[in-house]
């Protein structure tokens, strides 16, 4: 990354703006970790990050998600969102980092309320379950 060049948070919420699978897995580095709110060990590798990630996109990405703020720091962004699932408010925070060519690399995500957690609990389950079933 260059002083010249965007930051790659920017390719990110041009992702979440036209969500695609192609989109998405430009995005990832190979060896990405994701930390999810309701699994306890990190997912390490490529493949599980896009799951998780794609699925988020399609619980919590509905037409109410929204990034209220970020903060970016040289290859770590910190940004905050709001979106509504069934009835209930959810806020959360993305965590991102980025290697030097602007691949992410760390990807956690944290959500409040306790309702909110287990809503998406629920929901990231149900469509992991889906994706997986659609692959076999």
């Amino acid at each position: 990354m260059t002083d010249r060049t965007p930051h790659p948070i920017a390719r990110w919420h041009a992702y979440t703006d036209t969500p695609t699978p192609a989109g998405l897995n430009a995005l990832l580095h190979d060896d990405v970790t994701f930390h999810s709110p309701v699994v306890h060990t990190p997912q390490r590798g490529k493949q599980i990050t896009f799951a998780y990630l794609w699925a988020a996109n399609s619980t919590l990405g509905n037409d109410s998600f929204k990034y209220l703020r970020e903060v970016v720091d040289g290859t770590h962004a910190v940004l905050e969102f709001q979106t509504e699932m069934d009835g209930i408010a959810v806020n959360g925070i993305d965590m991102i980092t980025f290697d030097e060519d602007g691949l992410i690399t760390d990807f956690k995500v944290m959500i409040r309320p306790l309702k909110a957690v287990n809503m998406v609990h629920r929901q990231m389950g149900e469509m992991l379950a889906k994706m997986k079933a659609a692959q076999s």
